[in-house]
């Protein structure tokens, strides 16, 4: 099994959710860990997916979600509904670039996705997502190729 599909199965299924899309990604910059942190700054892999719940009115989300090593499971790790997303960043609409920025009211994340592609599959189905499930309350999307905004 793909680690999206086991994404999907072992995160999203038993919470009555559909992943819709995920991205591999790694930091691009060191997050600051507070003095005495509960984790160490391990190599763990981590996903951005997006899902929505099976119940209406259909609530979009965004979680980070992580595979530690040694373990096959995967660990939701921080959830945000996409009202909390204020803008996604594609950082470079003119080249293919891999790097990306979402701000959220209480956050601010740089990521690095695996490549270009998967990154800019990411932001179209996040965009036609927001479309479809929150046509009032859409983040901004800024530095985004235009061919995948539709």
């Amino acid at each position: 099994m793909s680690g999206k599909l086991a994404i999907n199965k072992e995160v999203f299924t038993p919470n009555d959710e559909k992943m819709l899309a995920a991205v591999q990604v790694k930091r691009r910059t060191k997050k600051k860990i507070p003095f005495l942190a509960t984790g160490g700054q391990g190599d763990y892999t981590t996903f951005i997916c997006l899902s929505v719940t099976n119940k209406k009115p259909p609530q979009l989300s965004l979680t980070k979600v992580k595979q530690f090593p040694g373990s096959t499971a995967f660990t939701k790790r921080s959830q945000w509904t996409i009202d909390q997303l204020r803008q996604i960043n594609g950082i470079d609409s003119n080249k293919d670039c891999a790097e990306f920025d979402m701000t959220f009211d209480n956050a601010f994340d740089q990521w690095t996705a695996g490549s270009a592609g998967e990154k800019c599959t990411f932001i179209q189905i996040l965009h036609h997502s927001c479309q479809r499930y929150t046509p009032s309350g859409q983040p901004e999307f800024v530095n985004c190729q235009a061919k995948l905004m539709g």
